[in-house]
């Protein structure tokens, strides 16, 4: 199973973080149409006005991560999500921007990131004399797999385990809440179908059966549903 499999079943199995949950329950329909991506603004005909007022406040907040902390951002999150023959990569999915509005929403992630975007460079100065944005992709890499793996990290990686486990998380937040990732996922939304009852095995198994009433009324058998 690759990384983006991983990931997806993460979200699609219903076994998120915390994280996950939380930072869906309002960047999650900005995300989808790019409002809070930079993108247009979507529809929030579905919103309560003190939602819309809060996104916009959060929309026209000063910036708070720097060009550099974004450019950094952005490289991880590609490498966390690269783009592959199914979708797009994280920032393709306008995650380094998402990732901006969840600070502002959500503030406690603020000093975690910006520390933890600090020690990356402050590593990568130690190991090749440069920050991490500028470290050519197979530095970047040997970087990351001493935090990507928490079970395997040094003791003294703790404070990196730390951030780039909150770095994967809201990436795939921002990435399976955008609408490059739901197609990813599959997911169809509600769609209409119909339900043709409990099948004739099940029902025998627990000696149940439908009556004759609820056969006429409520259940519309059809071979080709």
């Amino acid at each position: 199973m690759n990384r983006r499999d991983s990931l997806k079943a993460l979200v699609v199995g219903g076994i998120s973080t915390s994280v996950l949950v939380e930072a869906c329950k309002q960047p999650a329909k900005e995300t989808t149409g790019g409002a809070a991506a930079g993108g247009k603004e979507p529809d929030q005909a579905d919103r309560m006005a003190e939602e819309k007022e809060v996104a916009k406040k959060l929309r026209e907040m000063p910036k708070f991560f720097t060009d550099n902390e974004m450019a950094t951002i952005t490289i991880l999150g590609d490498i966390i999500i690269p783009k592959d023959d199914v979708s797009g990569s994280a920032s393709d999915a306008k995650v380094p921007e998402f990732i901006e509005f969840i600070v502002k929403d959500m503030p406690e992630h603020q000093v975690p990131m910006r520390g933890g975007l600090r020690w990356l460079d402050m590593q990568c100065l130690k190991r090749y004399e440069k920050a991490f944005k500028d470290c050519n992709h197979t530095q970047q890499m040997e970087m990351v797999d001493e935090i990507a793996w928490p079970k395997k990290a040094k003791p003294e990686m703790h404070q990196g385990v730390s951030f780039f486990n909150l770095m994967r998380n809201l990436t795939a937040t921002g990435f399976y809440t955008s609408e490059i990732g739901v197609k990813d996922v599959g997911y169809m939304g509600n769609t209409p179908n119909q339900w043709n009852g409990v099948p004739d095995d099940v029902l025998k198994q627990y000696n149940m059966a439908y009556t004759e009433k609820e056969l006429k009324e409520c259940i519309s058998f059809d071979s080709k549903a």
